[in-house]
């Protein structure tokens, strides 16, 4: 499963992760790691960044339908059983975005490797759940 960071890195035009989030999205839509996934969750979170950095509605729209169409990546929807363990998370390990509640218990519930591409060590805590650095990859 894809984190957010590389999908928000791979629609902006210029970012930290730029380089990395490129190489490895082209990777996806060329087939080579099969199906990838992401939470549904992390449209939202797009949409919520991209407002905070001034984006106008058209661009985030933009932004959104881009990465829908990357072949080979999958949005996983939510579910109350993704939808309470990720409250559950948040209490029990003192996540405190929602967003990362939420792709820790998709990746938990839905992804049979429990493997979650990411840069962001907040997954590194959870039981069960393996993040993988993208620049590792």
């Amino acid at each position: 499963m894809i984190e957010t960071d590389m999908l928000y890195s791979y629609i902006k035009k210029e970012d930290w992760l730029k380089e990395t989030a490129d190489k490895f999205i082209s990777k996806i839509a060329e087939g080579e790691f099969g199906q990838v996934y992401a939470s549904r969750e992390s449209r939202h979170e797009i949409y919520n960044v991209s407002k905070q950095e001034g984006a106008k509605l058209d661009e985030i729209i933009s932004r959104i339908a881009i990465l829908t169409a990357i072949p080979n990546l999958v949005f996983i929807e939510t579910s109350f059983q993704i939808d309470l363990l990720a409250f559950v998370l948040m209490k029990n390990y003192g996540i405190t975005s929602v967003f990362d509640a939420y792709y820790a218990s998709t990746a938990l519930n839905e992804i049979d490797d429990h493997i979650i591409v990411s840069t962001d060590k907040v997954y590194d805590c959870l039981p069960g759940l393996i993040r993988k650095d993208p620049r590792k990859l």
